[in-house]
């Protein structure tokens, strides 16, 4: 079932706290982090489908990733954005597991290389966190930055990835 929006939600507990996952009839569109940041924009979906086949198969396979079992994700997306968030939202997926990229050089994929500050920027309202991997985005000194579920979550993700000990 969907709404006349077209999106459902399902909350999913995990070991990084309540996870709201957003989808239509055509993929996910989001993962909210429930304890997240102020100030980030609140994706649509007001109604729950705890039975949405797009629901069900992103909290299986979020399951095997918090478990260590699943290093990469297969699901269809259907996020919302500009072009060049989408731009940047599609490097995001390049990342492999365990492995960390500058926002410099996800800037320099996208074909814009001075856009550090931007990139941060769609980093921060990416809709499909985990699965579009922005907590795999560091500062060019290595630092965690930013991050919409904390910074304690984007380094316990790191951490189960081998990333960050």
């Amino acid at each position: 079932m969907t709404t006349t929006s077209g999106h459902v939600f399902k909350l999913m507990d995990s070991p990084v706290g309540p996870l709201r996952l957003l989808a239509t009839d055509k993929g996910l569109a989001g993962i909210w982090f429930e304890r997240g940041r102020q100030g980030r924009t609140r994706p649509r979906g007001d109604v729950e489908d705890a039975r949405h086949p797009v629901l069900l198969e992103a909290e299986r396979q979020l399951r095997e990733y918090f478990a260590g079992r699943r290093r990469a994700f297969d699901l269809k997306l259907d996020f919302a954005g500009t072009p060049f968030q989408r731009s940047v939202w599609k490097a995001l997926l390049t990342i492999p597991f365990g492995q960390t990229r500058t926002y410099g050089e996800i800037a320099k994929q996208v074909g814009r290389p001075s856009a550090s500050r931007a990139v941060g920027a769609a980093n921060g309202q990416n809709p499909v966190a985990i699965v579009a991997p922005c907590h795999r985005v560091i500062g060019s000194t290595g630092a965690l930055t930013g991050f919409g579920g904390g910074l304690d979550v984007k380094a316990s993700l790191l951490r189960l990835e081998g990333a960050l000990i």
